[in-house]
């Protein structure tokens, strides 16, 4: 089957990849020439695990292309997602909606067959009715189906969410147009990926959702792990304790510096306002966007705390810059509020990340940027870990020490235990334990 995706950002580069892997004939197209350039050059242009393979495999197959013209990859396609940014709108936090909409307009008059257009992009509920008049205003003869089917892809593991996901999201009303997308998503039937059909509207729906609850989540630790500095407890003991409980679940219950990403930030104002809009109020996840905000300002206050209160003219070794693991996305990383709270308080910044010190770079241009974490420490009064890459998880403790000009050292991932610092001399604080 033929399919067209319009955008070659992660989610368009990465799902595109993937169903040309199925087998399925990929035209991914952008009007980003120079991205174009770069693909069919075969550089990508984001860091994803295993992608740069798979998209050079899939293209010496024949089966994935890149192109800048729009006409050329949706003739004789079945199908076309929309794969195009919806970053926040200033003002109001409600998803910019305008590339979305550019793309169905555009499409619209060039589709020559009946076609599923696919909104791929995570977009507010109600997009796709309007992405239907836009079509229907161009074509009103041309026979089509807008479906929403949402991505689950996390950074960093996506090509495996993929391949191998929790769940399938199709929300489509014409049975011709589920049939298209059950053939398009028919090699994942061997790995018995369960496929829910329901309305449009819930599923544009079900991927807010999701998101807000995960991120709700993370703030309700990140708050639990305060109490516990507060009592005395563990937090990593409390979080295995409540996660244990089947109801509860493990993920997302790791104490940290907040969420951030170009996800949850972005889905849970949108979400606000799509509530606002029809005047009911989101206490929960109002509350999950303030604990969020105030948990990244508030790290950068703990650090200073460990300075013994003063951070004026200390050099601090900063570990781990994006906003996770296995990913150059810098996108409202907590290293951003944490770095400003620091440079702000005097303090000279190094830091090093194994993939995002070029995007850090255009944040804050007045960090060094190390060459390595041994590097990066040297004569440093304070390291502190804020991405827990893994390259950071087996550092020498004593090593580290002995570069070091102080001896602070904030854990706010919590990878290493007190007792393991101490024994390489260092002055440990962790995020929610005892003393914190």
């Amino acid at each position: 089957m033929k399919i067209a995706m319009i955008g070659s950002g992660y989610v368009g580069l990465v799902s595109g990849t993937c169903f040309a892997d199925f087998g399925h004939e990929l035209v991914c197209v952008d009007k980003d020439a120079d991205k174009i350039a770069r693909l069919e050059a075969g550089e990508i242009p984001i860091f994803e695990p295993g992608l740069h393979d798979l998209v050079a495999n899939n293209v010496k197959a024949g089966r994935l292309s890149f192109t800048t013209d729009l006409a050329s990859a949706v003739a004789g396609a079945s199908a076309v997602f929309i794969a195009v940014g919806t970053p926040s709108r200033r003002g109001d936090g409600h998803a910019d909606l305008s590339f979305v909409y550019a793309a169905a307009e555009e499409l619209a008059g060039l589709v020559d067959q009946r076609t599923v257009i696919v909104t791929k992009s995570t977009v507010p509920v109600g997009t796709g009715d309007e992405v239907e008049n836009i079509v229907l205003r161009v074509r009103p003869e041309l026979e089509f189906a807008v479906v929403s089917n949402p991505e689950f892809l996390r950074e960093g593991a996506a090509i495996e969410d993929f391949k191998r996901p929790d769940r399938i999201v199709i929300g489509a009303d014409e049975d011709w147009a589920k049939d298209v997308m059950e053939r398009i998503y028919r090699p994942l039937y061997l790995n018995k990926a369960p496929i829910q059909f329901t309305s449009r509207r819930s599923a544009e729906l079900i991927k807010y959702a999701a998101n807000a609850f995960l991120a709700t989540k993370i703030s309700f630790i990140n708050e639990i792990a305060d109490l516990c500095e507060a009592v005395g407890a563990n937090v990593q003991d409390v979080s295995r304790g409540i996660g244990l409980d089947k109801r509860i679940g493990d993920k997302f219950l790791h104490a940290g510096p907040g969420y951030g990403g170009s996800c949850f930030p972005k889905d849970t104002l949108a979400l606000l306002k799509t509530a606002h809009d029809n005047d009911l109020p989101m206490r929960i996840v109002h509350a999950v966007i303030d604990v969020n905000d105030q948990r990244k300002r508030a790290m950068g206050a703990k650090i200073i705390k460990a300075l013994g209160g003063d951070a004026r003219g200390k050099r601090i070794a900063v570990l781990g810059l994006t906003f996770k693991p296995n990913t150059d996305d810098m996108r409202d990383a907590p290293s951003i509020a944490i770095v400003q709270a620091l440079t702000e308080a005097g303090a000279e910044i190094v830091a090093h990340d194994p993939e995002g010190a070029a995007e850090a770079a255009k944040i804050f241009p007045q960090v060094k940027i190390g060459g390595s974490p041994l590097d990066t420490v040297a004569q440093a009064d304070a390291v502190v870990l804020v991405t827990e890459w893994d390259i950071y998880r087996a550092l020498d403790l004593k090593r580290i020490k002995e570069a070091m000009r102080g001896d602070v050292f904030v854990d706010l991932r919590n990878v290493y235990s007190p007792r393991e610092a101490d024994e390489a001399g260092l002055a440990y604080t962790g995020v929610g334990l005892p003393g914190g």
